[in-house]
């Protein structure tokens, strides 16, 4: 299986590399880069068109590049594990980046992975929650407390006396975005002890940040946008959870294993029928404004959302990209094709 590696060149090099429109500027997350990087290294290979430069920011970090205005010093595309943000597009708007079209080019399942020298272990979505949470329930379960756990069993006595340690992604991955709405909003918005304190700041017109926030105590550990150092750190700390993208689990399946999220492994199966519950889409955003000013965009975007790349047999699907039914892998080929202008509205739609 191919393994791609996330380069650490700086993105002034890539516009330098890139001006005067003659060479396509890439930005965005991590989970989306070796898709993005594979469909380049072969558009550089099969044609004329000079290999895209392709960068792994992160997907906060990539809509902020993206979205900083409609020169050719700014990126052409970029990539996103999440959808792009109501804020975000009011930024591309403000500043000079009108028409934005956007494509999902499949799914991906977070997974929550150990080393292979570790005991087996099984999940549910509210003990990860309880692990992580900035702040808990208390014993009564009428007010929150800052988080005390610091191992396993002291969340579930079912669970293993074992250090709770998870190497994760920062605040400007999609990833982490994500995670945080599927784990911590996802779960809380059904615990009345933080609904309830919700509610009563918001009739202060004052919203509770610390309705989803992730603990800063040291147990969980931002470890930047390159997911392969945090395979990298499970292969030493056995103890240890990560969590990124399902194709860094697939390219390194020799030496770590997925835990099971309610008794659920995440699958290409399992993610494209929803029993693995942590799951979601795959983005990029073209600026259309650079269409006919940097060489090789529309070739770029025909061969990503090609059935040679994200077909069922296609060769990101290889390398851990979950494809779309048939159907929508149409749907978003019309979209391109159309080049369809994202709007406010669409973004208020699921």
């Amino acid at each position: 299986m191919k393994k791609i590696m996330i380069t650490t060149a700086s993105l002034l090099m890539a516009a330098t590399a890139a001006q005067a429109g003659e060479q396509i500027q890439i930005v965005g997350s991590s989970t989306v880069y070796p898709f993005s990087s594979y469909v380049a290294e072969e558009l550089g290979a099969t044609t004329k068109i000079k290999t895209p430069v392709v960068e792994s920011t992160g997907s906060g970090g990539g809509m902020k590049l993206f979205c900083a205005g409609a020169g050719l010093d700014t990126p052409d595309f970029t990539n996103a594990s999440r959808r792009m943000k109501d804020n975000e597009f009011k930024t591309c708007q403000e500043n000079g980046v009108k028409e934005i079209t956007e494509i999902v080019v499949g799914y991906d399942g977070i997974a929550i992975a150990q080393s292979k020298e570790a005991a087996p272990m099984n999940l549910t979505r509210k003990e990860i929650m309880l692990a992580v949470a900035a702040e808990v329930p208390n014993k009564a379960g009428d007010g929150l407390i800052a988080n005390p756990y610091h191992f396993w069993n002291e969340i579930n006595s079912e669970l293993p006396h074992r250090k709770i340690t998870l190497y994760g992604p920062p605040t400007s991955s999609g990833t982490r975005d994500a995670f945080e709405d599927m784990i911590l909003k996802g779960i809380t918005k059904h615990m009345s002890v933080y609904t309830n304190l919700y509610k009563a700041d918001e009739k202060k017109n004052k919203k509770y940040k610390k309705f989803h926030e992730i603990r800063q105590d040291g147990v969980y550990v931002p470890s930047g946008e390159n997911d392969n150092l945090i395979v990298q750190k499970l292969a030493k700390d056995v103890d240890a959870l990560g969590i990124f993208g399902y194709s860094y689990l697939e390219q390194n399946i020799d030496s770590i294993a997925a835990a099971t999220v309610e008794g659920v492994a995440p699958a290409p199966e399992t993610v494209q029928n929803g029993s693995y519950k942590l799951s979601r889409s795959l983005y990029f955003y073209i600026k259309k404004s650079h269409i006919g000013q940097v060489s090789g965009m529309k070739e770029y975007a025909k061969l990503f959302t090609s059935e040679q790349m994200i077909g069922d047999e296609g060769a990101c699907a290889g390398i851990g990209l979950i494809p779309l039914p048939k159907e929508m892998r149409d749907h978003y080929r019309k979209q391109l094709a159309d080049m369809t202008n994202l709007t406010a509205e669409d973004l208020t739609r699921k």
